[in-house]
């Protein structure tokens, strides 16, 4: 008797009903080489998953069955990290889907050292006792930003969550309506703001908020002044704002803290060509902000966490806030932060990646794109060089336009081919602008141009995975 046809629903049906089950499978004679050495729990697993990836195609076409080849796809997804390096050729610094700022060195080496063993997180080594998790992080904190006292959590909206639960929960908090902003996802910061309990007064206009409009506003329940830094975006053309400083001295004058969510985290200004000047978090604490908060994973180019800095008596609110247990960084965050600090008490902030990227001289990076070329080249493949600009990205400098270089690529059907070179091993991500794919060499370090040659090869058509 011929096999079912796959003709009709009861051809489909047909064959769902013929896919053989796991059993089954673990005693097929073809499958034994895949099979062998392969723990069972994994090759059930992979069987389980090529059973269902041969029933979403029934399901989807009608067809082709199950095929030992599902077997060989399932076990090489299984032994694929969910979580694993891709090379960044988007010319994004602080691409949010990438992870944002890659880490020092000394950083990931210190995340190793500390995570293959034991260590005093939460154990003060001189006083045989327990000790605080934040203590090898206050005192760097404390000397690179002038503040008197700081904090760590999860990220910055958990920060900008925390300090104002601490500190305005039930009470106002009087903000402009043009740095009410949405964050990464769909998060909006007036609705991060309102989960605190704080009760938001939104003063000005969209695009002009004066001093006096802060003024007016304040009133006997203004438990904060709050300025958000349009990090993400700007306000260009009839526009105004008051500066930190202003607020600073409007909020001393009527015994009103001012709290600055200051966003990216600069710790030092920013060199490189196109980039733009960002307010540090020294500058804000200088001006008068008595409460800071910022990013670990931007501008500071540390892992993701929220740092809180500011006045101790502020400080110490935030810390006794029963959120604060809930949004604490773990052993990781805090050596891996504490190694990128040092880099910065040290004068070595050209050792963090983003600056290095960030400060490249536009001759480099047209020399690496030309490298990369003629290693395409050598391949049989076809690019050109061409200027390009480039991005910071992670919601910092909006304004800033980095001049770049990048191989162009001219393809019949550009989306299929970026997504062949994302399904590389290593994925290779790039962009496509006005119809060909742009391979930014940015955030390409040299020993990288190789394995994105021989990404682009495979992914070419027609040529050998």
């Amino acid at each position: 008797m011929g096999a079912p046809s796959n003709s009709g629903d009861g051809g489909k049906n047909a064959l769902l009903r013929a896919l053989p089950s796991v059993e089954q499978l673990l005693r097929r004679p073809s499958l034994e080489p895949l099979l062998s050495g392969v723990p069972r729990a994994r090759a059930v697993a992979a069987l389980r998953l090529a059973v269902d990836r041969a029933r979403g195609r029934l399901v989807a076409s009608g067809g082709p069955g199950f095929d030992d080849a599902d077997v060989r796809h399932a076990l090489a997804t299984l032994a694929t990290p969910g979580l694993r390096p891709v090379l960044n050729a988007t010319g994004v610094v602080l691409h949010t889907n990438l992870g944002r700022a890659p880490l020092a060195a000394s950083a990931v080496a210190r995340v190793a050292e500390v995570a293959r063993g034991y260590s005093n997180l939460e154990y003060d080594l001189d006083e045989g006792e327990r000790g605080s998790r934040y203590a090898p992080l206050v005192g760097l904190l404390r000397s690179l930003t002038g503040a008197e006292d700081a904090v760590v959590v999860n990220n910055c909206a958990g920060a900008v969550l925390l300090v104002l639960a601490a500190l305005a929960a039930g009470r106002e908090c009087v903000v402009s309506r043009g740095e009410l902003v949405e964050i990464g996802g769909g998060f909006r910061v007036p609705e991060v703001m309102k989960q605190s309990g704080a009760k938001l007064v939104e003063v000005g206009t969209t695009n002009r908020t004066r001093l006096s409009d802060y003024a007016a506003a304040l009133g006997p329940e203004t438990a904060l002044l709050v300025k958000v830094h349009r990090s993400n975006f700007a306000l260009v053309g009839f526009t105004e704002e008051v500066e930190v400083a202003e607020l600073s001295a409007l909020g001393r004058a009527r015994g009103v803290p001012v709290f600055q969510d200051l966003g990216a985290g600069a710790l030092v200004p920013l060199k490189g060509p196109g980039s733009s000047q960002e307010l540090t978090v020294a500058q804000a604490v200088s001006a008068g902000a008595d409460v800071v908060a910022f990013s670990g994973d931007k501008l500071l180019g540390g892992p993701q966490a929220g740092v809180v800095v500011g006045r101790s008596a502020l400080i110490s609110r935030i810390k006794a806030h029963p959120l604060m247990r809930a949004l604490r960084v773990d052993k990781l965050t805090v050596a891996a932060l504490e190694a990128t600090l040092v880099l910065y008490r040290d004068g070595r902030a050209d050792e963090v990646p983003v600056h290095r990227l960030l400060a490249q001289p536009p001759e480099d990076l047209r020399a690496r794109a030309v490298r990369l070329q003629g290693l395409l080249a050598g391949r049989g493949v076809r690019a050109r060089v061409a200027s390009v600009v480039g991005q910071v990205g992670g919601g910092a400098m909006p304004l800033a336009g980095l001049p770049s270089s990048a191989c162009i690529l001219t393809l019949e059907k550009p989306e299929a081919f970026l997504e062949r070179l994302r399904a590389g091993m290593p994925p290779v991500i790039g962009r496509i602008t006005d119809g060909e794919v742009l391979l930014d060499v940015r955030c390409l370090e040299e020993e990288e141009l190789q394995a994105v040659a021989d990404a682009v090869t495979a992914a070419i058509p027609g040529n050998p995975p």
